[in-house]
């Protein structure tokens, strides 16, 4: 049976034993790798640390399991070997002493480097010799030294640009920016370069003013920089506004002042000017009492009706106590007589 199976796995089985082969592999119904699952704990590791290569749902009957290096099944990438029967372990040409594998099938490999991370294969043999084979991968990573922070100054005035660098030895590495302990929301005054370890701010504000940090990070490790306190000196010469808004402000009020007084002048003056040519000419009726003593219409002295004009001139200036002479002057009233006809 095992030769059989052997000889088609080379693709030489002879003819005559061709309805042999038709029938076992019609028999025989190999278990599925969905059943045999491997999780590396954990997933990423930290230089010279521990990976445990954990096998679950390992339920059959199994002849031996055995380990191997990157993603294809050879003798060189066996790392090492396990016989169920006589409970022995054999190792391969890929086993570098660090590796120990355990009657469940899981495979410890302690302080483990960048030269062990990759993809490794558990192939199954079961008391007939049908193999199955399942992986899993995992990633290391070496722990991260703490970054430097340095600025071009850390006293700069409102409106100047300013450029911070995050120096740092690891390649790949995360990095994130922080601003008093959070991290910094970025705005269109604010820029990254070379892979976000350059901050320029240009310009800069004064709500920019505080403590500066860049953080960076792997999978496996966080570290954070040292603190730079910017601080942000007022420019009174930068009031918020241009020369020719301030400029624009100051000639529209100057123009709404001259305006608004124009108009004051205007209604004053015709106002002024109305009365005073309403008290220099008057025109009215004298009273019938003094004036008009004419007979009435059925006396045979009948006289004609006599208008009589008042006239003042000078009015403006004020009037003569009355004991002063009745001689006639310029500020008396003249009464002129029209007769009608």
């Amino acid at each position: 049976m095992e030769l059989a199976s052997a000889h088609l796995h080379k693709g030489q089985v002879p003819w005559g034993g061709l309805l042999l082969t038709a029938s076992l592999l019609a028999s025989w119904s190999p278990p599925t790798t969905g059943q045999v699952t491997i999780e590396a704990m954990p997933p990423q590791v930290a230089e010279d640390n521990d990976v445990l290569l954990l096998v679950h749902n390992l339920t059959q009957r199994l002849a031996s399991f055995a380990w191997f290096k990157e993603n294809t099944i050879s003798t060189n990438n066996e790392i090492t070997r396990f016989v169920t029967a006589t409970n022995e372990t054999i190792t391969g040409p890929a086993y570098s002493g660090r590796e120990i594998i355990y009657r469940n099938g899981s495979l410890l490999i302690q302080r483990v480097t960048k030269n062990y991370m990759g993809v490794y294969i558990l192939e199954m043999t079961d008391e007939r010799y049908r193999r199955t084979e399942a992986t899993v991968q995992f990633h290391v990573y070496q722990p991260l030294s703490k970054p430097t922070l340095k600025v071009t100054n850390t006293t700069v005035k409102e409106l100047d640009s300013v450029t911070l660098t995050c120096v740092l030895n690891d390649i790949g590495a995360n990095i994130r920016w922080l601003f008093n302990s959070q991290s910094l929301q970025l705005t269109e005054r604010m820029t990254l370069s070379q892979n976000d370890s350059i901050l320029r701010i240009d310009p800069i504000k004064r709500e920019d003013a505080g403590e500066y940090q860049c953080e960076i990070s792997n999978p496996v490790s966080v570290e954070i920089s040292n603190s730079i306190k910017m601080d942000v000196l007022f420019d009174p010469t930068q009031g918020g506004l241009s020369g020719g808004a301030i400029a624009g402000i100051v000639i529209g009020a100057v123009a709404g002042v001259a305006l608004i007084a124009g108009l004051a002048y205007f209604l004053y003056s015709r106002k002024s000017g109305g009365g005073s040519d309403q008290r220099d000419l008057t025109e009215h009726k004298p009273s019938t009492s003094n004036h008009n003593r004419a007979p009435s219409d059925n006396s045979p002295n009948k006289v004609d009706d006599v208008a009589y004009t008042v006239l003042n001139f000078n009015a403006q200036q004020p009037n003569q106590p009355t004991s002063a002479p009745s001689s006639p002057r310029s500020t008396e009233t003249v009464y002129s007589e029209v007769k009608k006809k």
